[in-house]
C-alpha cells in the first residue's frame, strides 16, 4: 500500500487484559464473586475509547471516523453491530461514521489498516479500535466459537479445541523437521511469562513460569488435547490467553495534527503496512507462516526496510510455535533457526532483537479483537518511554507489528518509526 500522505499514532490506550488467573477477574472463588461482575463487551470497549480520547487530549469531535475491530461479539456477548456501540462511548461520537472490522484474530490489524486507507483517502483524524470479551462461555464451548475461524466443514473436527490442534500440528511438523524439542519451545513461553510479570496491564502479570514447568506436561501444565497424534504436541502453558480487553489508537494526517495541535515529535510515524490473505484450510506446509511471509516481504519492498532493521517487535505468538515461526517469515531467523534465535536470548527485552516486550499473546492476553491494536500500542509505549519496569534500555527508532488471523490465513503486517 502505497500512502499519499505521512500517517502519524497520535497514540491512544489499553484496559487491563483479564481473565482467568487475574487478581481482578471475577469467578467463583473471586471475594467479590456475586457482589460485582466483570465489565461487559460495550464497558470494554467504551472504556478503551474514552482512555485513549482523554490519554491524547483528543476531544472527541475531532474524530472524523473509526473502525472496530472484534471477531465474536455475536457469539460470546450476543451483540453485534458495534460500530453503533462504539459512539455510545461519547456523545461527540454520534453520527460520526463507525464500522466493526472483522477477521478472526486479525480484527485489531484490520481495524487500524482501515483507519489508514480512510486517512490516504482524505479524513484527518480517525480512530482504530478494539474489544474482547471471551469468558462468558465455558473453555470447551469457547473453543467452539473461535473455531468459526478455521474452515468449518473441514477443520472443526479435529478437536474440540480446534485451534490448540491446528497449531498443534504445527509444532508437530515443526520439531520432527528440525530437530526442535519442547524445551526449545518453551523459552517462548518463559520470556512472555517474565515480561508480563513486569507489565500491570497483562492477563498473567502474578503467575510466574519457569522453564522446567514449560518444558513438559504435568498435572499443573496439562495437554489436553483429544487428538491422539497431536495431544503430545500442546500444552497449556504453550497457549494464548482467553482474555478480555480493549485498546484504542488515534492516528492522524499531517493536517489531522495541525488541526488537533499536537507536534509529529509526540507521535509515532506508520511507515507502511501490507494486508494478505490465503484460503481457509489450504495450508501448504504447516512448519513456514507462507501468509505472513508474503506480508513480510511485500512491507519490506513497500517501505525498503530489512529485517536487520528492526528494533523492536510486536508478533502473534497464538502458540509459543507460533512465535518461532514468526521469527522465520519476518526474516528474523532462518527457516528451523527461530528455536536458536529464543534460546539465544536475543529476542529478550535486552537483547538484539525484543519480540514482544509486554508478554504477547501468551502472557500479556489475547482479547482477539484488541490484539492487533494493542500491538500498535506496544511500540509506540516502547518509543515514547511508557513502559515502566518492562521498558527497553534503548528507545527504539524502528518497529514492526504481525497480526495474525486463523491458521496465518489473515495477516497485517505494519511499519513504525519514531519521531523525535
Amino acid at each position: 500500500m502505497k500512502f499519499r500522505r505521512k500517517i502519524y499514532m497520535v497514540g491512544g490506550a489499553l484496559t487491563p487484559f483479564i481473565g482467568k488467573m487475574h487478581p481482578d477477574f471475577i469467578w467463583k472463588k473471586h471475594p467479590d464473586f456475586g457482589t460485582r461482575e466483570n465489565p461487559t463487551l460495550e464497558e470494554t470497549l467504551s472504556a478503551a475509547i474514552q482512555k485513549a480520547l482523554a490519554d491524547t487530549n483528543v476531544d472527541a469531535d475531532a474524530i472524523e471516523k473509526g473502525f472496530i475491530g472484534n471477531f465474536a461479539g455475536e457469539l460470546f456477548s450476543n451483540q453485534g453491530h458495534l460500530g453503533a456501540m462504539a459512539v455510545r462511548a461519547d456523545e461527540k461520537l454520534n453520527g460520526k461514521p463507525f464500522t466493526r472490522v472483522e477477521g478472526a484474530c486479525a480484527s485489531g490489524g484490520l481495524a487500524a489498516i482501515g483507519a489508514i486507507d480512510a486517512l490516504n483517502a482524505g479524513y484527518d483524524v480517525v480512530m482504530a479500535a478494539g474489544a474482547e470479551v471471551q469468558t462468558t462461555v465455558s473453555a470447551r464451548e469457547g473453543a467452539g466459537f473461535l473455531a468459526r475461524a478455521s474452515h468449518w466443514e473441514e477443520e472443526r473436527e479435529i478437536d474440540d479445541f480446534t485451534f490448540p490442534a491446528m497449531f498443534a500440528r504445527r509444532a508437530k511438523f515443526y520439531k520432527e523437521k528440525f530437530g526442535v524439542t519442547d524445551e526449545d519451545i518453551a523459552h517462548v513461553t518463559v520470556k512472555a511469562y517474565a515480561n508480563a510479570n513486569k507489565n500491570p496491564l497483562a492477563h498473567m502479570r502474578e503467575v510466574t513460569m519457569t522453564l522446567e514447568n514449560a518444558s513438559a506436561a504435568s498435572d499443573r501444565n496439562p495437554a489436553f488435547l483429544r487428538n491422539p497424534e497431536l495431544k503430545e504436541h500442546l500444552k497449556v502453558s504453550d497457549c494464548s490467553q482467553v482474555s478480555n480487553g480493549g485498546a484504542a489508537v488515534i492516528l492522524a494526517s499531517e493536517d489531522g495534527l495541525k488541526k488537533l495541535g499536537i507536534d509529529p515529535s509526540d507521535c509515532v510515524e506508520i511507515l507502511g503496512y501490507a494486508h494478505t490473505t490465503s484460503p481457509l484450510g489450504r495450508v501448504n506446509d504447516y512448519t513456514v507462516l507462507d501468509n505472513t511471509e508474503l506480508a513480510a516481504k511485500q512491507l519490506y519492498e513497500e517501505t525498503g526496510l530489512r529485517p536487520s532493521d528492526i528494533d523492536v517487535a510486536e508478533v502473534h505468538d497464538c502458540f509459543a510455535v507460533t512465535e518461532l515461526l514468526m521469527y522465520e517469515a519476518l526474516g528474523f531467523a532462518e527457516p528451523g533457526k527461530g528455536a536458536e534465535l529464543a534460546r539465544s536470548g536475543a529476542t529478550a527485552i535486552d537483547g538484539d532483537i525484543p519480540v514482544n516486550t509486554g508478554g504477547g499473546l501468551i502472557a500479556y492476553g489475547h482479547p482477539v479483537g484488541a490484539t492487533g491494536v494493542k500491538q500498535l500500542l506496544e511500540i509506540y509505549r516502547q518509543m515514547k518511554g511508557q513502559c515502566g519496569d518492562y521498558q527497553m534500555p534503548n528507545a527504539p527508532t524502528v518497529g514492526l507489528t504481525a497480526n495474525m488471523g486463523g491458521d496465518d490465513r489473515t495477516t497485517v503486517v505494519m511499519a513504525l518509526k519514531n519521531v523525535d
